[in-house]
């Protein structure tokens, strides 16, 4: 059995942290490219300006997204995107300190939630994509750890 320290054990986990992180992101985006015309809806409901473009961008940036980062493509950009994204989600959709009752409750962990999500990615972004990546598999620059 190998230290729990080792460089294999940190480049595997670091390869199962990127897979569950962005697993949201990936079934989220799925549903909005399923349900296009939903998330328009959605979107002009809460009061997203120009809501078809907004709901391309975020199916897009979630979707691909999702896949750079699981494969561990241009991952530590990818990252940064994607904690600002994460940023602008909390703030557009869940702006708990409008609310009142069990919906500022929800909202308030949903955006909490998103807070944690984006220290993932910064966390990504400093310690790079590891072993296990097209990154470092094509010797990229982003993919050597700092």
């Amino acid at each position: 059995m190998r230290a729990f320290n080792s460089v294999q054990a940190r480049d595997e986990a670091i390869l199962v942290s990127r897979i569950l992180l962005v697993v949201l992101f990936a079934v989220s985006g799925w549903g909005k490219l399923t349900s296009f015309g939903g998330t328009v809806a959605y979107m002009a409901q809460i009061g997203v300006p120009v809501p078809s473009v907004a709901a391309f961008v975020a199916t897009a940036v979630e979707l691909l997204g999702a896949i750079a980062i699981a494969v561990g493509v241009w991952t530590r950009p990818v990252a940064l995107v994607l904690a600002l994204f994460t940023l602008g989600t909390a703030l557009i959709g869940h702006p708990f300190w409008t609310m009142e009752g069990a919906g500022r409750y929800a909202n308030a962990i949903s955006f909490y939630k998103n807070v944690s999500i984006i220290a993932a990615f910064l966390l990504l972004y400093v310690t790079g994509p590891g072993k296990y990546s097209v990154d470092a598999r094509l010797g990229s620059p982003v993919a050597s750890p700092i």
